[in-house]
């Protein structure tokens, strides 16, 4: 049983590296490239490149729906050919008009095949005890740019950008594919209800908190994604300084991980989440009070706490509100996020240019108030929900 799990784990996490490698993380180095092919400003190109998350956000509940009804594995084989497509197309990009349907694909290909979707599969598998296998995945995942990157930059050097994003389009098809296809299908049983009726899941007080919380977190990963090196410079870091502390942030997530599988797994995942919001709050307060030569302990900080931020976006759902309609609930509680992750570059942008450096006040301010936000959920209303969970299930 362990090992068919291990199976499981290797093989999604696998076609999550190849999923995050070949999307989300292409426009860092094909970006610049691509505009400048295809005349276009590369603000345009990442204006597609927001436009495409905004859409993978809004798919989210639909696409959890469908994995509570089917399980996760159509779901996410259908990711394999809509990214190929979508990659296939960007490679065969001319003007602005088929680099923006390139990237409408990309979005729908990332609603139906990123970290969501792989966690709502996991929970229709193996239901309440998904936790450990979500965790695994990301432990693969974690690697994503640190393999995706060097890649794709090798792929712009020997073949050039098209001909990179056919290899990655291949890629989803000779390696992604078969990957999720060899997923076993949902086991934990569902109402004849539940796959007629659409579930209602009001945004009551747990939802909205979680919903806050997910959203401000995500917003700090993806302002920092993309303006880390440019923020540590200000305080004083070198051009070198500024890259070591980003080589930092993916080797912090996957230790982070690695705790959080294990010493941290006997804890309930309220006790780990709250602890990894103030992680990047203590990194900015650091390089507040030493200046650029604090860089890579700022990024080793806020790395390991978006590490386990990561794991708790799809462990926390599942231990508060059970695995009903859990795929469902995840697209609500993520689509926020998704569209604050949209658009957190371009804002964060606008702001650094008004407070310089200081601007990780206000991240620092978000973390701090996404703690507060799960503060205000008490590991007591999960413990009750699985306790009342297994009544149910008794009777």
């Amino acid at each position: 049983m362990q090992a068919r799990r291990l199976g499981v784990v290797i093989a999604l996490g696998t076609a999550q590296t190849l999923a995050w490698a070949s999307s989300y993380y292409l426009p860092a180095i094909l970006a610049d490239p691509i505009a400048h092919d295809l005349g276009l400003s590369r603000n345009w190109f990442f204006a597609a490149f927001s436009a495409s998350l905004v859409i993978s956000g809004l798919l989210g509940p639909r696409i959890g729906r469908q994995i509570d009804r089917v399980g996760g594995r159509q779901v996410l084989c259908a990711s394999n050919l809509v990214l190929a497509a979508g990659l296939a197309l960007l490679g065969a990009s001319h003007s602005l008009w088929t680099m923006a349907l390139a990237w409408l694909l990309l979005g729908i290909g990332m609603g139906l095949g990123l970290y969501d979707a792989a966690f709502g599969a996991l929970g229709r598998i193996y239901g309440r005890d998904a936790r450990g296998a979500i965790t695994g995945i990301t432990l693969f995942a974690g690697f994503a740019s640190t393999i995706g990157w060097p890649l794709s930059s090798l792929g712009l050097e020997t073949i050039g950008w098209r001909d990179t994003c056919y290899a990655w389009a291949l890629a989803q098809l000779v390696i992604g594919l078969p990957l999720d296809l060899s997923l076993p299908r949902a086991t934990q049983p569902v109402a004849a209800d539940q796959l007629a009726i659409k579930p209602h899941i009001p945004f009551d007080r747990p939802m909205l908190l979680l919903s806050f919380a997910v959203a401000a977190a995500w917003t700090v990963t993806a302002a920092m994604a993309a303006h880390l090196p440019r923020i540590v410079e200000a305080f004083g870091a070198t051009p070198s300084q500024a890259i070591v502390a980003g080589m930092m942030i993916g080797p912090a997530q996957v230790a982070a991980r690695v705790l959080e599988a294990g010493f941290l797994a006997r804890f309930h995942p309220l006790a780990s989440a709250r602890l990894a919001c103030i992680t990047h709050p203590i990194g900015a307060c650091a390089i507040g009070l030493f200046g650029g030569g604090a860089a890579a302990a700022f990024a080793l900080l806020h790395g390991a706490g978006n590490g386990i931020l990561t794991i708790a976006r799809g462990t926390l759902p599942l231990a508060i509100f059970g695995p009903d309609n859990y795929a469902y609930r995840l697209g609500l509680l993520g689509a926020p996020s998704r569209i604050s992750q949209a658009l957190a570059p371009l804002a964060f942008g606008l702001l650094i240019d008004v407070l310089g450096p200081w601007v990780l006040i206000i991240t620092a301010g978000l973390s701090l108030s996404a703690l507060a936000a799960l503060l205000l959920l008490p590991a007591s209303r999960a413990a009750e929900n699985a306790s009342k969970a297994r009544a149910n299930e008794a009777a």
